[in-house]
């Protein structure tokens, strides 16, 4: 299994202090968190794009690039760009150029976009929430398959036998399909063969299943190998259990009640948290142990290829933060990957 991290460059007041950190400051601490992640061995790093101003991150492909100047082995992701209000073109000559610079690292994951601050943005009507993405990622796939691309839509201009470049060192560049959890959207990635990201920040794991079926079945069904699967999750990590939960409490209810507020849900209570931490519980929120036992425990029920952990839903102070990327590659990970390759007979 591979394990890494993403992260959308959170960017709230300090729940002790109240201090806003500056964009410039977060920033510069991804580029530090990209650099430790590859050293202490994990294997993805995401960045998530949004277009407000809670988060700093509006060009993924810029700050990955600066961060693949400073690391060596990891692969380096969006999670997510949203495909929907952007160029396929543009999208994917920015992760070629990236995949170059990196000496072949790059991914691209897209899903359709849980925010919609990017569709008036571009100038794109949310009424076509859903067409915007089943074209442009049609567009997408063309253009990973040939230089040369001829292509006919209603949301863009149509594109006539013309070449896209530069090309990717990757042939194909990598692409993810990140997905909610809808039935329809599962399908879809699988019937195009595509690898998927499941995002459960919520609610029992076992209730996500059927999605990774619907997945493998709808890839089998249209003559395609069984399809990769990734579970992203949101979490923090400490060297206790108690300083964990302590530390992570205040920035994921600070973050999870505004977005609330905007969707109408209720305040975060300290009951929900808590459950959260449990095994059964979405958030991996907890001392190395008991994210490796949480880790295996969804194992058992996706058999998922990656897992990606959410560092950080709110404004964390760096030092902690950097020290639970530590633990996750130096601690969590390695267990991991023994463990499993025990119980696949390798």
């Amino acid at each position: 299994m591979e394990i890494g991290i993403y992260t959308f460059g959170e960017r709230t007041a300090d729940p002790e202090t109240g201090r806003l950190i500056s964009p410039m400051e977060r920033l510069q601490n991804m580029i530090e968190e990209m650099e430790l992640a590859d050293q202490v061995g994990l294997d993805v790093y995401g960045i998530g794009e949004h277009h407000r101003p809670d988060y700093t991150v509006s060009a993924p492909s810029v700050v990955l690039a600066a961060g693949g100047s400073r690391t060596k082995r990891i692969r380096l992701t969006s999670a997510v760009n949203v495909l929907s209000s952007d160029d396929p073109v543009r999208v994917f000559q920015q992760f070629a150029t990236l995949d170059l610079l990196t000496k072949g690292r790059a991914e691209i994951m897209v899903g359709r976009g849980s925010f919609i601050e990017s569709f008036p943005l571009f100038g794109y009507d949310l009424k076509d929430y859903d067409k915007l993405f089943e074209e442009k990622l049609d567009l997408l796939l063309k253009l990973r398959e040939s230089e040369r691309v001829t292509w006919t839509g209603t949301c863009r201009s149509s594109i006539e036998n013309l070449g896209v470049y530069p090309r990717p060192m990757q042939n194909p560049l990598p692409l993810w399909i990140a997905v909610g959890g809808t039935p329809e959207s599962a399908k879809r990635t699988g019937s195009l063969g595509l690898p998927m990201a499941l995002a459960i920040i919520g609610g029992f794991p076992e209730r996500f299943k059927p999605l990774a079926e619907i997945h493998q079945e709808a890839a089998i069904n249209a003559g395609h190998k069984k399809p990769k699967l990734s579970i992203n999750s949101h979490g923090f990590l400490a060297d206790s259990s108690q300083e964990a939960a302590k530390l992570a409490y205040p920035a994921f209810k600070t973050m999870m009640d505004r977005l609330g507020r905007e969707r109408g849900w209720p305040p975060m209570t300290q009951d929900q948290y808590d459950f959260s931490l449990s095994l059964r519980g979405a958030n991996f929120i907890g001392s190395p142990e008991q994210i490796i036992e949480k880790i295996l425990f969804q194992y058992e029920i996706f058999k998922h290829d990656r897992f990606l952990l959410q560092l950080t839903v709110g404004t964390l102070p760096h030092k902690k933060v950097l020290r639970a990327l530590e633990l996750l590659g130096t601690k969590v990970a390695p267990v991991i990957k023994r463990e499993i390759s025990r119980a696949n007979g390798k």
